[in-house]
């Protein structure tokens, strides 16, 4: 024992009823167990009202509030995305009205252009990096190089222009194109590009002139959409550093511009909590009113469940 300092006595604390403290969980909050043959709404209500599990359900009310209002609701999205089979959700949002506009980074295009033509994407890289062969399939690097000398020839977007040339050339898997979606539905979808990122800025007929122009062209159309998005909903899926970086500027400029973009949702989903996401969309945007949430999970899961979960709110406030 130390010469110096003998045991506290305990005999003076003070206490109080339990029933007094404040609890920040309760057994109402708590997750129901499943019942066989249940219904998808009675599975969402069943999730525990505690962390992800009451902000998925906010999230879920909040997409369905705004569309149920007309409102601006936005995707932007990494590739991943698309690589993880989700096409078909976006688009099933974006014919329903769900989904306004969707905004993506380069490599949307790259591999939203394979889906359309072949039906397949994502190379192995780590099996053609080593022989230099990695990012050089032909026709990928012509078709979206010719896209975008078109987009600046024509004063159109990029997006518009890539999903626009995949409908004229009727690709075998247009249906799982966002980027045709599109331009079919009228929905803007929106490239941002960062010269250097993309296997096509490898190519020789990469045009980097009439990609910036394009690109740029976009961000203008991206504001335009994001000057509307009081009451919307702004969902950040898989993009850790560009869309994030886009979507701050793009706001502080309608704001710049007098538009009044204060009151909304954001949300963010990716597999890790990351600092632009969480500082760019989540935080600093919807500083002055608004909320913003964070899911961490994987899109291929998380998306389909949200998805579900709004159509299924909006169903009920269809009929009831």
């Amino acid at each position: 024992m130390s010469k110096h300092f003998k045991p506290i006595e305990l005999n003076g604390l003070k206490t109080y009823p339990l029933s007094e403290r404040k609890s920040k969980v309760a057994a109402a909050d708590f997750a129901k167990p499943w019942k066989e043959g249940s219904k998808f709404k009675s599975f969402m209500e069943s999730l525990p009202d505690i962390l992800a599990g009451s902000d998925i359900k906010a999230v879920i009310s909040s997409i369905a509030k705004a569309a149920g209002d007309k409102r601006t609701i936005v995707t932007g999205m990494g590739a991943h995305v698309i690589k993880v089979g989700l096409n078909p959700v976006i688009i099933d949002l974006m014919e329903r009205g769900i989904v306004t506009a969707v905004a993506m980074n380069g490599a949307g295009i790259i591999h939203d252009f394979e889906l359309a033509m072949t039906g397949r994407t994502s190379e192995d890289v780590a099996a053609s990096i080593g022989s230099g062969s990695f990012g050089m399939a032909h026709e990928t690097g012509a078709f979206l190089s010719e896209a975008i000398i078109k987009a600046k020839e024509k004063s159109a977007g990029l997006g518009e222009s890539v999903g626009m040339a995949m409908i004229e050339k009727q690709f075998p898997f247009l249906d799982k194109s966002i980027l045709a979606a599109g331009a079919r539905l009228g929905v803007p979808v929106t490239v941002h590009v960062a010269i250097g990122t993309d296997i096509i800025h490898m190519h020789p007929e990469f045009d980097p002139e009439a990609a910036g122009w394009a690109t740029h062209r976009d961000f203008k159309i991206f504001a335009s959409v994001l000057a509307t998005l009081d009451r919307g909903v702004y969902l950040n899926i898989g993009s850790a550093v560009i869309l994030p970086e886009v979507f701050l500027k793009a706001i502080t400029l309608v704001r710049n511009l007098g538009y009044h973009a204060e009151d909304f949702t954001t949300v963010n989903m990716d597999f890790i909590r990351q600092y632009r996401p969480m500082t760019n969309v989540v935080n600093r945007p919807t500083a002055g009113g608004g909320r913003g949430f964070n899911l961490v999970g994987h899109h291929e899961i998380m998306l389909p469940l949200i998805a579900a979960g709004v159509i299924e709110q909006l169903s009920i406030i269809k009929y009831n």
